[in-house]
Formats: structure tokens, sequence, C-alpha cells
């Protein structure tokens, strides 16, 4: 038996004229195969230990906040940033902290700090320029401003510890509180030697601990700062941060103590 089909002559498919709706149809297949074949490219091209080069440039945001309600009605909050750009031939860096706390009827603590530090690289140590400002709601001095400039150097550094010292002459403003005995109290301006000691020790992979002391010697004040703050990473650039902030000065207002302390808890946060 003899089956024979008559299938006429073959056409070529057109492929010269494609009406919209199959330009569009085909458009948006090349759409999805170069998507989802981007990555499996990329992936070939990337090595897969490849690292960023380091930055010059690196940053530090740091929060915590309490709240306390019931019996007790509180609020607190203290925040810290940090920006640091640092190269060969030298170093700046600004540090902004801001403190603040309140009752159910007002506040009881309000103040910040900005310091500013430019420093220039030696062969051996460093020269630098530093600017300090402090506002103080309800400080014993509401208004401290400190100009200063020196030389530094590194007494240790190594991979888990540094330690730099730093001394030079400076300015300092201090406008004290209002009080009873003085409601208009007049600015002093005096000329200091400021000293510093900067601590920093690596005590585990994921843990830090830094401290800095800072003397300034005046002839009609002297002052002594000490900052201590403790890092514990918790993941990648995520970081818990314990800190105490203490400072003692030798002459205050009547009515007003010699020592402030303040102590906070935060998250850390760096990105470079």
């Amino acid at each position: 038996m003899d089956y024979r089909y008559d299938t006429g002559p073959l056409e070529k498919p057109n492929l010269g004229r494609l009406g919209p709706q199959e330009f569009s149809i085909m458009f948006r297949a090349i759409v999805v195969v170069c998507t989802l074949g981007l990555p499996f490219f990329a992936q070939a091209l990337v090595p897969p230990d490849f690292k960023e080069p380091p930055s010059d440039f690196t940053a530090e945001i740091e929060g915590g906040f309490q709240l306390n309600t019931g019996n007790t009605n509180t609020t607190s909050f203290n925040g810290r940033t940090k920006l640091v750009y640092d190269t060969t031939t030298a170093k700046q860096e600004a540090t902004m902290k801001a403190y603040y706390a309140a009752d159910s009827q007002s506040a009881t603590s309000e103040r910040y700090d900005l310091q500013l530090q430019s420093n220039y690289k030696l062969d051996s140590g460093y020269v630098f320029g530093r600017g300090d400002g402090t506002w103080d709601r309800f400080g014993s001095y509401t208004r401290i401003y400190t100009l200063s400039s020196g030389y530094g150097f590194d007494a240790v550094s190594n991979s888990k510890t540094k330690l730099s010292l730093e001394v030079g002459p400076g300015y300092r403003y201090n406008l004290a509180i209002a009080t009873d005995s003085e409601p208009n109290p007049s600015a002093n301006k005096d000329i200091i030697l400021r000293s510093a000691a900067i601590f920093e020790f690596k005590m585990q992979e994921y843990t830090s601990l830094n401290a800095a002391l800072t003397s300034e010697v005046g002839a009609d004040n002297n002052t002594l700062g000490l900052d201590v703050s403790y890092k514990n990473t918790l993941f990648q650039d995520w970081a818990f941060t314990i800190g105490t902030v203490m400072k003692y000065t030798q002459i205050v207002p009547e009515g007003t103590k010699q020592t402030d302390t303040i102590t906070t808890i935060g998250l850390l946060y760096t990105f470079q």
C-alpha cells in the first residue's frame, strides 16, 4: 500500500518581517535571558576571593536611646559620629557627640561636643592642629572652646596595641553657668599647655578597647579628661559599645561640682 501525502512546496519562514506582536515577544525573551544570565556572567568575571581595596575614608555612626515609663518617666539619647580621612601624608578627623536626657517635666541634661583635628605626618611623628567645642546647658561651664597645636608621635605601634602621645600650647575660652551669686558671669580666656595620651588595644578579633587621657594646664584653671570605650563587633559592620566620659575641672562656679561623668550604651555602625 502506497501512502503519499502531498504537502506542497515548502516555504521558508519570513524572518525579515516581524509583526509588532512577534517583535514584542522576541524582545521580552531576550531581556529575560540577559537578566537571568548576567549574575552568572558577573560571577565568572569576578574571582571568588575578591576584596574591595582599602579606602582612605572611614565613618562611624553610634546611637543609643532609653525610655522609661510607669513610676518613672524619663527619656535619654546619646549619639556620636566620627569621620576620618587618612592618607600617607596627612590625617583629618572630626567627631561630633550629643547627649540629652529629660524627665516628665523638663530636660535634665543637654550637651554637644565637637572635635576637629588635622595631622601632618613627618618621618618621625606628626604635627597637629586641633579645635574643641562644648555646649553644655547644665554644666559648670556652658561654653568651652579650645584651640591647640603641637607635636605627636606613636610610642607603641603594633598589630594589637597603639599608644600615641601629644603635647602643645593652646588657647581656652570658658563661660561659666549663671548662679545666684553671679547671674551674669564673664568669660575666662586662658593660655594652656595641652597634653594627651591616646591608647588603642585590640583584645580579640572582634573586641577592642580605646582610651584617651587629656590634660589642660592653664594659669587660671586646670582640667583632666578621660574618654574610655569598649567595642564588641556583633556581625559585619555592626558593633555593641559601652563608653564613659569623665572630666575634672579644678575651679568651678559656686554650687556646681568639679567632676562630670557620662556613661553610654549604644549600637555602632562602621562604613568605609
